[in-house]
């Protein structure tokens, strides 16, 4: 008799970002691959997301804040994590291991851990023109980390209507082989 394989475990971690709305796309696409998801959002990024929708879709309550001592976990340990989409302000604190909220600290713990990492930046051109951002992609690259997205969008928010988020490519960059 064969045991049932557990399905692996996927953390979505969501920042600030103007695309952080459409995340269900994200949670769809590795559903459909044959993953759980929970939903980690940064204190911001919380205020960006349909929380009831997501916990719909998810079956998983979103976590944004510390749990207290003694709490049970919400979620099960990652198998994998996906940024998306990752802030200017997100990549520059995780590079630096800054830990101050819950998503910064698994991100941080999670290097430690050795669990596979990809992120898609959201971030316009004036930031991603700043040295600290390409110093910390550099420094998340050493760490492993598998960083994908396109260009960086225009720095007007007419600029950011026509950026084309491609969610699935959070899931491309965690396949095997894919390091």
């Amino acid at each position: 008799m064969t045991t049932p394989q557990k399905q692996p475990f996927l953390y979505v971690v969501v920042c600030a970002g103007g695309v952080a709305g459409d995340v269900g796309k994200l949670i769809t696409a590795a559903q459909g691959r044959g993953w759980q998801v929970g939903v980690v959002a940064t204190p911001q990024g919380l205020g960006f997301i349909d929380a009831e929708a997501v916990e719909a879709q998810t079956g998983h309550p979103i976590r944004s804040a510390w749990r207290r001592p003694g709490d049970p976990r919400p979620l099960p340990p990652a198998d994998a994590i996906a940024v998306a989409p990752a802030t200017f302000n997100t990549i520059n604190k995780w590079a630096a291991g800054i830990s101050d909220t819950l998503a910064l600290g698994i991100l941080c713990e999670a290097y430690g851990m050795g669990t596979p990492i990809a992120v898609l930046p959201c971030l316009n051109a004036a930031q991603a023109a700043h040295p600290a951002y390409r110093q910390s992609l550099r420094r998340l690259r050493e760490m492993g980390v598998r960083i994908g997205g396109g260009e960086p969008y225009g720095g007007t928010e007419a600029g950011h209507a026509a950026f084309a988020f491609r969610w699935e490519e959070a899931l491309e960059l965690l396949e095997p082989g894919r390091a």
